[in-house]
């Protein structure tokens, strides 16, 4: 059982879990935080990850145009081609200088629907925001500009992660790689379609309604593609995608998630037929992020569910599944299955743990919203009933932790507050800049400032790494990169939190 003790305004102050495997107490307020310096911060990462040719309004001055040869020559599957397509623009994913499609994919979808949902309360960051999902989505766009083609990755990673350089000097091999219907890939396509289909709701409701328009075109077509020739890259791209981002959930989950923004975007019956048709192969409740799209695909439709009234709705498994999840996440529910540290952060298993944190924070949220306007609170049997204000509790306990209310003191976030990461995995944070050295540093010309003890150069601001361990300890390493790498699709999903707790400070 669990024991719950609020102060007078609603803070969580304490949590004691007794009879369970762990004890977890915060017995002190956490400071406050400003939600909205943070909010800025995670925005603002966004623009360090940037490739490509780097507009006049960059911020991060210490990056420069890269890859503008991108596009050059793609493979698909087993076959050389040698025509060329524009590739340039996009994301780099984390550290490395790789555009991996699928995680770049997940973290646009994820920042439209933090401005889907939250948009209201970023205030004069919503700009920023919109910016930050056009730089995907205009090189999604790109990516599926060839017919019968959709390139999955730019960048060899094995080279990449052979060598220690500037994204401005990287001298790797920049090969495409594409599933077509002979080579398919079913689950980047659909998270590219996921993406563009979000991002349409979002330049919609902001009055950009070409772009709009063109974005849920062509995010039909690559839907269309996607199920058309089903089939996971796993096996048409393997040896390049695999183990870097392998699929390890299958690319059914990627097909309805898709088909839930295609539906909310269009409201075209279709969709909403193909969803009640495929959603028995959703069957991970308890997972979310760039790889399982399962609870998201639930708490998206949930809220569909529950502003109709249409029979056709009824006896459907989204809400029962979305109360799954929040059951399998609360430390309180007896069929818990993530754990959590002393100092209150939950754990999955895999590396880059705050990415759980964040997104299942940002589910929660979502939810939370959901439960209000219904009036209801979510069932966990026992005597472990959640209410909306308790998951925006909880949501609140894993952002203040990565803000650094935590036993370290610490903020994992680069450049908020006092004590944050200094020794980050991420080669341009740790090289010096193109203004500080102009020479070329080449491929292992760039070890000796991977291997110093020294602070990176370059303060990433708003990034935020893999995180602490288990026992809630921080090495600062950036050999360490499973703690100690930035991700996009650790900070996208941030961005919505972090964005409500702005309002609701």
């Amino acid at each position: 059982m669990g024991l719950i003790i609020l102060s007078n305004n609603g803070r969580l102050l304490m949590m004691v879990m007794v009879g369970g495997l762990f004890s977890l107490t915060l017995t002190q307020r956490c400071r406050a935080h400003d939600y909205a310096d943070a909010l800025s911060k995670s925005i603002l990462f966004f623009e360090a990850q940037r490739s490509g040719k780097l507009p006049p309004t960059q911020r991060i001055s210490w990056r420069k145009d890269s890859a503008l040869h991108d596009g050059d020559s793609f493979l698909d599957g087993a076959s050389h081609f040698s025509h060329k397509v524009d590739l340039v623009g996009g994301y780099y994913d984390a550290g490395d200088n790789v555009k991996f499609n699928f995680p770049m994919a997940f973290s646009t979808t994820m920042l439209a629907w933090s401005v889907i949902q939250f948009g209201k309360s970023m205030a004069t960051e919503l700009k920023r925001g919109l910016e930050g999902i056009r730089w995907g989505t205009d090189y999604l766009m790109k990516a599926t500009s060839v017919p019968g083609y959709v390139f999955a990755q730019v960048g060899d990673p094995y080279s990449d992660h052979h060598c220690w350089e500037r994204p401005e000097d990287m001298d790797t091999s920049r090969t495409v790689y594409a599933v077509s219907k002979d080579y398919p890939g079913s689950e980047v396509s659909a998270e590219i379609a996921a993406a563009l289909a979000a991002s349409s709701i979002v330049f919609k409701k902001y009055q950009q309604l070409a772009y709009s328009a063109s974005l849920l075109q062509r995010a039909t077509m690559v839907f269309e593609f996607a199920d058309k020739y089903r089939g996971s890259y796993n096996d048409s791209l393997g040896h390049w995608v695999c183990p870097f981002y392998c699929d390890y959930s299958g690319y059914h989950d990627e097909l309805v998630w898709a088909a839930a923004w295609l539906f909310k975007a269009t409201k075209n019956p279709y969709y909403w037929k193909y969803i009640n048709d495929n959603i028995h192969n959703v069957k991970n409740f308890g997972e979310f992020g760039w790889d399982s799209k399962d609870a998201g695909i639930n708490v998206l439709l949930s809220k569909l569910m529950i502003n109709s009234n249409s029979n056709s709705l009824k006896n459907k498994p989204f809400i029962p599944n979305a109360d799954k999840f929040i059951c399998s996440v609360l430390p309180e529910s007896p069929s818990r299955s993530v754990s959590y540290s002393q100092g209150g952060l939950m754990f999955k298993p895999g590396g880059s743990n705050l990415q759980h944190a964040t997104a299942f924070s940002f589910l929660f949220l979502v939810y939370a919203d959901i439960l209000k306007r219904v009036n209801r609170n979510v069932d966990c049997g026992g005597k472990a009933s959640a209410s909306p204000t308790r998951l925006i509790q909880f949501a609140r306990t894993q952002v203040d932790y990565i803000l650094g209310s935590n036993p370290m003191k610490m903020s994992y976030m680069v450049g908020y507050g006092q004590k944050y990461p200094e020794r980050i995995h991420h080669r341009a944070s740790s090289l010096p800049s193109m203004d500080m050295q102009r020479g070329h540093i080449d491929c292992k010309g760039g070890s000796s400032y991977f291997q110093t003890q020294n602070p990176n150069p370059n303060v990433l601001l708003g990034a935020v790494v893999g995180g602490p361990d288990i026992n809630d300890f921080y090495a600062d390493s950036r050999s360490d990169f499973v703690h100690s790498e930035p991700t996009t699709y650790i900070n996208a999903p941030f961005v919505g939190a972090l964005a409500y707790f702005k309002s609701h400070p």
